[in-house]
């Protein structure tokens, strides 16, 4: 693991993510004292694509859906 102060850091930056890109873990120091762990990016595993229309003919919408609340509904928001 390589060791570099935080100027240094700073002054070449890109030579370092270039190194924790091709698996190397690099240590940032201030004053001599380590601050911060510069580490290779771990590739997240990936997903499944989503298929459109999935639930299709399973769900459905009641023709109510968007009609004004109860009274008794609406006051329990209200209440305060």
């Amino acid at each position: 693991m390589q060791t570099v102060n935080i100027h240094a850091a700073k002054t070449h930056l890109s030579r370092l993510v270039d190194a924790a890109a091709a698996g190397e873990e690099i240590l940032i120091a201030r004053a001599g004292r380590p601050v911060a762990r510069l580490v290779p990016l771990e590739e997240a595993p990936a997903r499944p694509r989503r298929r459109l229309g999935r639930l299709a003919g399973q769900l459905s919408i009641p023709a109510d859906f968007d009609a004004p609340l109860p009274e008794e509904v609406l006051s329990g928001f209200e209440a305060g």
